[in-house]
C-alpha cells in the first residue's frame, strides 16, 4: 500500500515534468509528511479514546486506586507511544531513499521514545506515591523524599540516554566520562544527597511525622510536608517555614508528639511572693484559715503533729522562734495543691505539685506544676488562665502579697502619703 502510494506520487510529479530524481525526493518527502499526519491523527484518536471512554470507565469502578493513575495523566503519556512506534517502524517504508533526513528523524524519534517512557514511569511512581499517601501509615512513614530521589535518578538516566542517542555513543562511555565530573556532581547534588540521607534517618527512626508539632529555630508549628531537601512547617500564625531536612538530623529540634500522645499538657508557671508578707501563723490566723474548706483538715492535722513534736521536745512555745510552727506560705502551698487536685481539668495521674523555687532579689518564686487533660491550645490556655486568676485573687486571703515592680500610680500614692 505504501509503495503504491509513493509510486502514485512519483508518477504525478513526473507527469508535471519534474526531474525523475526530484520527483522521487518530493514524493518521499510528502510520504514523510503523510506518515506524521497519520501518526498524530491516530495519537489524538487514541488519546480521545483513553480519556473519554477508558477514563470514564475507570472513574466508575468501585476502587479508587486506579483514579490516582488518571490524576497523573498516565493515559495521555501512553498515547504518545502511537506516533513514536509508527514513525520509528514505517519511516523507511515512506521514504526509503532519504537517508539523511530519515537518520535525523529517527534520532529525534528515539529521543521522544526515551522521554515518553520516562514520563510514563514518573506517572506510575507518582501514582503509587499518591496511593501510599492515602493510607494512615504514610503519616508515620512518609516516602516523599525517597520518591523524589527516584525521580531524580530516572531523570538523570533519561538525560544520559538522550545524550547517548544524540552523540551516537555507548552509555557506558558516557558514565566513564561522568566519573571525571564526580566532584562537581557531588557539589551540585550536595543538598539532595544530604536531604535523602536525612529523610531516611528521620523516617526509619520515627523522629518526625506529617502532623507533628515541632519547634526548630523560627519554625514553630505543624509539619505539613516532608520533601527531599526541605520540611515544610505551618506556623501557628499560618506562615510557612521551610527547614532543611538534614538540619533535623545534624541539629536539635523539639517534637511535641510525646505531649500530644500523653495524658496531658504541662503547666509550669511561676509567680513571685513578697518575702515581707511571709510570717508565722498566729492562733487568730489559723482560725481564719480553718474556714477554708480545702485546708481545714490539713491545718488540724498539722497542728496536732506540731503540738506533739513540741511537747516531746519540751519546746517553749511562748516565743514564736522556738519549735515548729505553721506559716501562711506553707498553708497557701497546701491550699493550692488541694485546689489543683479538685480541678476536673487537671490529670491527677501525672505529676502535680506546688513547689517553692530558690529566692531571688525579687522575692520567692512559687511554681504551679501539673498537667492539663485538654491539650488543644485555646482550651489549655483557658484552663491555665483560670488557675492563675484564682491564685491572684485568693492570695490576699492568706495575708500574702505578690511581688511586682512599683508603677507610677503606686509611687504617686506613696508620695501623697
Amino acid at each position: 500500500m505504501v509503495t503504491k502510494y509513493l509510486v502514485f506520487l512519483e508518477k504525478l510529479f513526473l507527469d508535471l515534468r519534474f526531474e525523475p530524481a526530484m520527483a522521487k525526493n518530493i514524493s518521499q518527502g510528502i510520504g514523510i509528511i503523510t506518515l506524521f499526519v497519520i501518526s498524530f491523527i491516530l495519537f489524538f484518536l487514541m488519546k480521545y479514546f483513553l480519556v473519554k471512554f477508558v477514563g470514564k470507565w475507570i472513574k466508575k469502578t468501585k476502587t479508587v486506586y486506579d483514579d490516582f493513575f488518571l490524576n497523573r495523566k498516565l493515559e495521555r503519556r501512553i498515547a504518545f507511544l502511537i506516533p513514536i512506534y509508527l514513525i520509528k517502524n514505517l519511516l523507511y517504508d515512506f521514504a526509503p531513499d532519504l537517508d539523511t533526513i530519515n537518520s535525523f528523524i529517527i534520532v529525534w524519534t528515539r529521543v521522544g521514545e526515551v522521554t515518553t517512557y520516562t514520563g510514563i514511569l514518573l506517572s506510575i511512581i507518582d501514582s503509587l506515591s499518591d496511593i501510599y499517601s492515602s493510607f494512615d501509615v504514610s503519616k508515620h512513614k512518609p516516602i516523599k523524599g525517597l520518591i523524589q530521589i527516584i525521580r531524580i535518578i530516572l531523570i538523570i538516566i533519561c538525560v544520559l540516554l538522550i545524550i547517548a542517542v544524540l552523540t551516537n555513543k555507548n552509555l557506558s562511555n558516557i558514565f566513564i566520562g561522568l566519573g571525571t565530573l564526580s566532584a562537581v556532581l557531588m557539589l551540585v547534588f550536595k543538598d539532595p544527597i544530604l536531604g535523602f540521607v536525612g529523610g531516611i534517618q528521620l523516617t526509619s527512626n520515627d523522629m518526625i511525622r506529617i502532623g507533628d508539632w515541632i519547634v526548630k529555630g523560627n519554625a514553630d508549628g505543624v509539619v505539613t510536608d516532608m520533601g527531599l531537601t526541605t520540611v515544610k512547617v505551618q506556623n501557628w500564625d499560618n506562615t510557612i517555614s521551610t527547614v532543611p531536612t538534614y538540619s533535623l538530623i545534624s541539629e536539635p529540634f523539639i517534637n511535641w508528639r510525646g505531649m500530644a500522645e500523653s495524658g496531658g499538657r504541662r503547666i509550669a508557671r511561676a509567680f513571685i511572693i513578697d518575702v515581707d508578707t511571709v510570717k508565722f501563723c498566729t492562733p487568730e490566723m489559723l482560725e481564719k484559715y480553718k474556714k477554708f474548706q480545702l485546708v481545714e483538715k490539713y491545718i488540724v492535722k498539722k497542728e496536732n503533729e506540731i503540738a506533739e513534736y513540741n511537747k516531746q521536745n519540751n519546746i517553749d512555745t511562748s516565743n514564736l522562734v522556738n519549735g515548729r510552727r505553721q506559716t501562711n506560705l506553707g498553708i497557701f502551698r497546701a491550699y493550692l495543691t488541694e485546689y489543683l487536685k479538685k480541678n476536673p481539668n487537671i490529670n491527677h495521674d501525672m505529676t502535680l505539685m506546688v513547689r517553692q523555687k530558690p529566692a531571688t532579689e525579687f522575692g520567692i518564686p512559687m511554681e504551679v506544676y501539673c498537667f492539663s487533660k485538654i491539650k488543644t491550645l485555646a482550651e489549655y490556655e483557658s484552663i491555665q488562665g483560670d488557675i492563675f486568676d484564682h491564685i491572684y485573687a485568693v492570695i490576699k486571703q492568706f495575708d500574702l502579697k505578690m511581688f511586682q515592680r512599683p508603677s507610677s500610680h503606686s509611687i504617686s500614692l506613696m508620695s501623697d502619703k
